[in-house]
């Protein structure tokens, strides 16, 4: 190969690095916007305000029914068929749904066309990782992932401040305009050499109950899961929930869950970099992760005893908590070099979107330690333990940084 050859590999590798990190970017906007323009869009279709908090619990159960059921669909598609073909079919549905979003007059409706869009969000992230850790070479893949989160959880800021200059319907037309955009970007986008090789062997691709026949191999998959279950829980539960646990705090003034998501976010997108940028220094994903899971311990225990916490501390908490759990896109990568090219997609989709899923047992979990303490113990005892599962989980991988990823399942 000349160096004229390798220079224009170089580019489009690093071409397909921008096009994954603009498709998380617009998944993220699309993912959080309901979060955002919840009690405005309710508000406009008619939903009564004594049924919002429950109206808004049945949208958000059906993005998240949507997103396990895509996290399946897209893994499988993706290593039976290419990773390509999940970027563009993902994005397509989810961008179609949110421009339907923005046309929604019920809350029935509503939940379907979320529920669409779910599906539709589920596949961008894990095939992003997949086809970027294949095609880099192997002691730089971080590099690549780092920089997908790291651009892709801005979509979460971007959404914030939209909503607030245009109104709902907009901000969803706007999530689907730029997912349509992005479509144009991606003509090009190649295939993982990796996956082509593989299409020529005899082995089985994409079949999801491999994953449960051998007991090494379920471990190994259940164990990337746990490594991801506190991320979630500090997001969806101790900054949304921002206004109950200040209440309980006694906060000076009510917190804004919505000023501290969009504080997190921004966090998890300074730590998704760090993260990566940590693992490439100590050559060690389970490195860094370990030291983010001390990063959650701290940064919540902080929060969590900030007796008279002011609107102003939870902003910089909300930041410090967020940048805690930006190990996301480390997480996905270790659970997609964990896996053989037959199985990576599948294995790379489905452990977000199962780790997203893992909030509901979580929850129910923590109200059954606040019916038997109060919300802050309760908080307490549920970081400790989920970052304690994780830490657990990841003593039992295997470490994975600058490993040949050019293997397949048997």
């Amino acid at each position: 190969m000349t160096l004229t050859d390798d220079k224009r590999q170089s580019t489009n590798v690093w071409l397909l690095v921008l096009v994954a990190s603009l498709g998380y970017f617009v998944d993220i906007y699309d993912l959080v916007i309901f979060s955002i323009v919840r009690v405005q869009s309710f508000q406009d279709i008619g939903i009564p305000a004594d049924a919002m908090r429950t109206g808004g619990e049945y949208v958000l159960n059906m993005q998240m029914i949507g997103l396990l059921l895509g996290g399946v669909l897209w893994g499988i598609i993706g290593d039976k068929y290419g990773r390509v073909k999940v970027l563009f079919g993902s994005i397509l549905m989810y961008s179609v749904a949110n421009i339907v979003n923005g046309l929604v007059q019920d809350i029935h409706s509503y939940a379907w066309v979320r529920f669409i869009a779910g599906v539709g969000l589920a596949g961008e992230l894990g095939a992003g990782i997949t086809l970027v850790s294949e095609a880099m070479p192997r002691n730089k893949r971080g590099y690549g992932t780092m920089l997908i989160a790291g651009i892709g959880v801005l979509g979460a800021v971007v959404a914030f401040y939209v909503t607030e200059h245009f109104d709902w319907r907009k901000a969803y037309f706007v999530g689907g305009g730029m997912g349509m955009l992005l479509l144009l970007m991606r003509v090009g986008t190649f295939e993982s050499g990796m996956f082509t090789q593989t299409m020529q062997k005899n082995v089985v691709k994409g079949n999801l109950a491999m994953l449960f026949q051998k007991k090494e191999r379920f471990s190994r998959y259940l164990y990337c899961l746990l490594i991801g279950l506190p991320i979630w829980f500090v997001v969806g539960v101790l900054i949304t929930q921002a206004p109950e646990f200040g209440h309980a705090l006694g906060a000076t003034d009510t917190l804004s869950a919505g000023k501290g998501i969009m504080c997190a976010y921004i966090g998890i997108s300074l730590g998704d970099i760090f993260a990566g940028l940590l693992a490439q220094l100590t050559k060690s994903r389970k490195k860094a992760v370990f030291f983010f899971q001390v990063l959650i311990i701290v940064s919540s225990l902080l929060y969590l005893t900030s007796t008279g916490i002011t609107p102003a501390k939870f902003i910089w908490l909300a930041f410090f908590m967020g940048f805690s759990v930006g190990y996301w896109a480390t997480f996905v990568t270790i659970a997609s070099e964990q896996f053989g090219t037959n199985l990576r997609a599948t294995v790379a989709t489905t452990a977000p979107n199962f780790v997203r899923g893992a909030l509901v047992p979580s929850t129910f979990l923590f109200e059954f330690f606040v019916h038997r303490f109060n919300i802050i113990t309760a908080a307490i005892v549920m970081i400790i333990l989920l970052s304690g599962i994780a830490i657990f989980a990841l003593s039992q991988l295997k470490e994975s940084f600058d490993r040949d990823l050019n293997y397949v399942e048997e």
